[in-house]
């Protein structure tokens, strides 16, 4: 494998492993990943002894833990080793249900260098959700965290087809294996399975409004390609260092981070979005890019105007570029970003986890006085928008966002018609409705689905509907998206009350504390809900009527 990594260059068409094992070659002692986690407490996640740990109070975060690429790698090939000793073969499915941690990447590395699938799942989901994905997935292993028990154990006597349930932590519990222990007995030595850029690599979770999520299945050609995709928009260097905020379970921020990957950089995954944190940690690693979601960027601009924080505490004049991906943009946001941060380069991405996250359409930064656009196709990626016969619209027209490019998705797994229906002659069509100015930027009109994107993590209306209809006095509901200057949207639920009914606002709100935080709408609203003659809830109408006009077009007003 040595050899063969010195005598080859890495392209887009090297599994994306190889990256890993040259990184390892080459820049062995260097710093690859650190962990920071502002709360004291998270000192239980340490397992694999090898990290390098600091305690507060000699770290001013809280605890940090480090690791180079050299362990980084070692402990991806005792992870891939031990899965092959259970007899894990190649294209089997082994699930991630971790918060981010210093643990996520080598597992998620040793599983594609078993020759098997990533299957990373949504630590928000509950437990009959959890059971769901692994069994849409055909996933056989699952690796879980603490935080995770008590969903885990609800159903672990119904999870028929997982053969073994890996524990990340201390205190394993006991229908659980800790896997530092089984880790330390296996070799740390590359495994050997030999990979294509065909190959099965990844299985990502999406949802339109039908429910629970769809499987969408990405081959190596994939990854690889998004690493050279986001190295190529943000050039990328070793000395850049890469904070990593998002959930590693989302392809947005682990992507992102493989621009950085490529070319040996060192990341910092925080585990804490307070501005004060998020600041200390730009300044006491030395960060050079931050990626942020538009509510993280406003509190700290508004901690800034507050007085809260004070820049010159900090140390930030390596911090070179600040990109912001999942949510319309409001171009008031980078008026004022620009304010505090003059010298900032700034870019947005546009992406969906059919074409392995960001990048497939990109603002480019060179172009900040397009602010509002998602911008042009990204780097090897072609853009066009259609009317529903597929075909091309006028510039200035609207009509659907399609993208062609490496990083598109092999299917939605398991379903067949989904995979019709989205894909067709190479082109991914993403759902959301868009047009193009007379310069070649696009933006965003509205999305032709329903989803609700709400500080950067995706809601489906349907789930919600569906858990409002079982309250007694609720005839019918509609869930839809607000606009909201800080979320970009927030879930509003318009509820129409069976005859005689009195129920109130507060008392729904008492009843949605059943739903996890993020799902809860964040405002009522008590009238009829239309349904067309075939019944379907006719949603452009409340949009209309409660919005006025595109979510998108009031964002960008604001």
């Amino acid at each position: 494998m040595t050899t063969q990594i010195e005598t080859q260059p890495i392209t887009e068409l090297t599994p994306i492993t190889e990256i890993l094992e040259r990184n390892a070659l080459l820049y062995g002692s260097d710093v690859s990943l650190v962990e920071l986690s502002p709360e004291t407490e998270e000192k239980r996640r340490v397992t694999w002894k090898d990290f390098e740990l600091i305690e507060p109070p000699s770290h001013p975060i809280g605890l940090r833990r480090s690791t180079t690429w050299k362990k980084f790698n070692e402990l991806a090939n005792r992870f891939a080793n031990l899965l092959l000793s259970r007899g894990v073969k190649k294209g089997d499915k082994v699930a991630i249900l971790l918060m981010n941690c210093l643990e996520w990447l080598p597992i998620y590395f040793g599983i594609l260098k078993a020759g098997a699938v990533a299957v990373p799942l949504n630590f928000r989901y509950a437990s009959d959700e959890i059971k769901y994905c692994l069994d849409l997935s055909d996933s056989t292993y699952l690796v879980f965290g603490p935080e995770f028990i008590g969903r885990i154990e609800a159903i672990c006597d119904q999870l028929d087809n997982i053969k073994s349930l890996f524990f990340v932590g201390e205190n394993c519990p006991s229908f659980a294996e800790p896997l530092h222990s089984l880790t330390l007995y296996t070799s740390n030595e590359n495994p050997g399975i030999k990979l294509t850029s065909e190959d099965e690599a990844a299985i990502y979770f999406s949802s339109g409004t039908t429910g629970f999520p769809k499987a969408i299945l990405h081959p190596h050609r994939s990854l690889t390609s998004a690493a050279f995709t986001e190295q190529n928009h943000h050039s990328q260097t070793r000395q850049d260092v890469f904070l990593c905020i998002p959930p590693l379970y989302h392809t947005g921020a682990k992507m992102h981070w493989f621009g950085s990957f490529l070319v040996g950089g060192k990341a910092v995954l925080l585990r804490g979005v307070k501005p004060q944190t998020i600041l200390h940690a730009v300044s006491e690693e030395r960060c050079t890019i931050v990626w942020l979601l538009v509510p993280w960027a406003q509190d700290i601009l508004d901690a800034i105007e507050s007085n809260e924080v004070n820049l010159d505490d900090y140390i930030l004049s390596q911090w070179r570029l600040m990109h912001i991906g999942a949510q319309p943009v409001p171009p008031s946001l980078i008026k004022r970003w620009k304010k505090y941060f003059p010298l900032h380069e700034y870019d947005t991405n546009y992406g969906l986890s059919e074409s392995i996250g960001p990048g497939c359409v990109h603002l480019g930064v060179e172009n900040i006085h397009k602010v509002g656009a998602i911008g042009k196709p990204g780097f090897r990626w072609q853009a066009r928008i259609v009317d529903e016969n597929h075909n091309p619209v006028k510039q200035g027209e609207v009509g659907e966002l399609a993208v062609s490019g490496p990083g598109v998705m092999r299917e939605y797994y398991h379903d067949p018609e989904a995979t019709k229906a989205t894909l067709a002659d190479g082109w991914l069509f993403t759902g959301d409705m868009a047009c193009e100015d007379e310069d070649g930027f696009i933006f965003l009109v509205d999305r032709k689905k329903d989803v609700i994107i709400t500080g950067g993590e995706n809601l489906y209306p349907v789930q919600i509907e569906d858990f409002l209809r079982r309250h007694d006095d609720i005839k019918d509901v509609a869930v839809i998206g607000l606009p909201d200057p800080r979320l970009g949207e927030i879930a509003a639920a318009i509820v129409e009350l069976k005859p005689d009914r009195n129920t109130t606002e507060e008392q729904l709100v008492e009843f949605c504390n059943a739903l996890p935080r993020y799902k809860r709408p964040r405002k009522f609203i008590f009238a009829p809900v239309p349904r067309n003659t075939t019944g379907k809830i006719e949603k452009p109408k409340l949009r209309e009527k409660y919005c006025g006009k595109s979510l998108v077009a009031r964002q960008n007003e604001l």
